[in-house]
């Protein structure tokens, strides 16, 4: 059904390392723009860090991303690579993940 809806989870891991179902956003621009509002609650003086994004075969939604965050925090340095074979192989493709040092975990 979520499918159908195009709503996507937005996720967060906790300090004990779980997975934690933070928010569900409707269609992927929204989820993606879920991960900056986020990011621009919770960072620390994010314009000074260095900002890592990691994609499953979403280059583009990544970049997207990238510059939402440029945008709105002033970031400079926003480093994107490819999750590896282990997280995609149970992520798989249109994964997105968004890393920076925030004030709670």
């Amino acid at each position: 059904m979520g499918t159908m809806l195009s709503i996507k989870p937005v996720l967060h891991v906790d300090d004990a390392g779980k997975l934690i179902n933070v928010s569900k956003a409707r269609g992927r621009k929204a989820s993606i723009a879920a991960l900056a509002a986020r990011m621009e609650e919770t960072a620390i003086d994010p314009a000074n860090q260095t900002i890592f994004i990691s994609h499953g075969d979403c280059l583009e939604e990544a970049e997207y991303l990238a510059e939402l965050v440029k945008t709105k925090m002033g970031v400079k340095d926003i480093l994107i690579s490819p999750v590896g074979p282990v997280i995609g192989a149970h992520s798989g493709p249109g994964t997105m993940a968004l890393f920076f040092i925030g004030t709670k975990r």
